[in-house]
């Protein structure tokens, strides 16, 4: 193992204190830092030393695939790290986004990069592209904090008596299309987000005005005073509203629409920034391509809690082979944990100071600290007294429903 050194995103939604806080930086920092990235992804790669200079990890990857990587990972995902690990903070709320399935993505990059290279097309430089690469982007975040999402549609006949309360006539048709239950969600979305430009503010006000009470009143009137012309505001009414306590994780795949309101958690997914977004936010909506992927079905219970898998290890189970996530405790006064994962391997220390050793090399990290490891490397070993995050590719034994650990077999 050696330690690993993240980027930071400083997105305007990002939080001043969250990041710092946990790597013991001062607060608050200089400007909003909202994602720690620790990965290989070509936008923001992790670094490690080489000979007292930082070296990309993705350069790493590319000059020694076999060592890094593995051979199966190479005939699977090719010469690139298939997941991406991040410190998510948010004080405010992000885009109501969707991601591509592989399917999607491969056919959306392919058509964008050809009709840039005839000289048409929205330009990656610009922030225009919906497909900034051919991959899918599944993702699963578990909170470090208590996190407020919105994640999947909930009930449309909830929506419906949601939106009906406010009293606004114009929305009318959009509650009947609701009444109409999951056959009515694409009519219903596709009508908000189409809404006309001159009446947007205007019902976006209209709402934040009315005599409503409860729970989707106020979330309304809150996101309606950050986006006061957006009618994302009441697509964010249609799905399900959840508060996260530490522990808790939400999966998110392919065509679900969703956004993270605020909270800090580690998430972790396939190593694409694949985003179609269709509100809150100023950054490019296509809402044509956003109603294409989506899939409007309602998705039961979007909460994920913790599997044990050994005596201080939880999982979060997902069905796709590019990641799996295991969280790790170990206390100085009890046994060290060994973790028979898959390489390559990112882990990251949340809180405490413990120490990773793969065979190659132990590192000692204390929070907000991370190290990466080969696909060659023997068992894991952690130790120490704290908390840790381990990051691998998926398809290992506790991802696939049989645990290889000894204390379960």
């Amino acid at each position: 193992m050696e330690l690993l050194y993240g980027s930071i995103r400083d997105y305007a939604w990002g939080s001043r204190s969250a990041i710092a806080e946990l790597q013991g930086r001062p607060v608050p920092s200089a400007g909003p830092e909202a994602e720690l990235w620790l990965g290989a992804h070509p936008d923001s790669p992790a670094t490690v030393d080489r000979g007292g200079e930082r070296v990309s990890l993705t350069d790493l990857l590319v000059a020694e695939p076999g060592h890094w990587l593995g051979d199966r990972q190479v005939a699977r995902f090719g010469t690139r790290l298939p997941f991406l690990v991040k410190v998510l903070a948010a004080d405010a709320p992000l885009s109501l986004q969707a991601h591509p399935d592989a399917e999607q993505a491969r056919a959306g990059y392919a058509a964008e990069q050809a009709r840039a290279g005839a000289g048409g097309g929205p330009g990656r430089a610009e922030g225009r592209c919906n497909y900034v690469d051919p991959y899918h982007k599944p993702e699963l975040l578990v909170a470090l904090t208590p996190f407020d999402a919105l994640c999947g549609f909930r009930d449309p006949q909830v929506s419906a008596t949601a939106l009906a309360r406010f009293g606004v006539p114009e929305l009318s048709p959009v509650v009947a299309a609701l009444r109409a239950g999951p056959a009515g969600l694409r009519e219903a979305v596709r009508a908000l987000l189409n809404w006309p430009d001159a009446d947007r503010a205007g019902l976006v006000d209209a709402v934040r005005g009315a005599d409503a009470a409860g729970p989707d009143a106020e979330l309304a009137r809150e996101l309606a005073a950050r986006y006061p012309a957006d009618p994302g505001v009441l697509v964010a009414l249609l799905l399900h509203h959840v508060r996260l306590t530490p522990g808790e994780a939400i999966w998110m795949p392919a065509g679900n629409l969703h956004a993270y309101l605020c909270g800090t958690g580690v998430e972790i997914m396939a190593a694409s920034d694949n985003v179609l977004r269709g509100g809150l936010t100023p950054k490019h909506v296509d809402v044509g391509e956003l109603v294409r992927v989506l899939r409007f079905e309602v998705l039961d219970d979007p909460v994920i809690v913790a599997r044990p898998v050994a005596p201080g290890v939880v999982c979060w189970p997902v069905p796709v082979d590019d990641f799996a996530l295991h969280r790790v405790t170990v206390d100085a006064a009890g046994p060290e944990v060994r973790l028979p994962l898959p390489g390559p391997r990112v882990v990251l220390c949340h809180h405490g100071k413990v120490a990773v050793d793969d065979g190659t090399g132990a590192v000692t990290l204390g929070p907000g600290q991370a190290a990466v490891g080969p696909a060659g490397a023997r068992t894991l070993v952690v130790a120490g007294t704290g908390v840790a995050f381990v990051a691998t590719c998926g398809g290992g034994p506790t991802t696939r429903g049989k645990s290889d650990f000894p204390e379960l077999a």
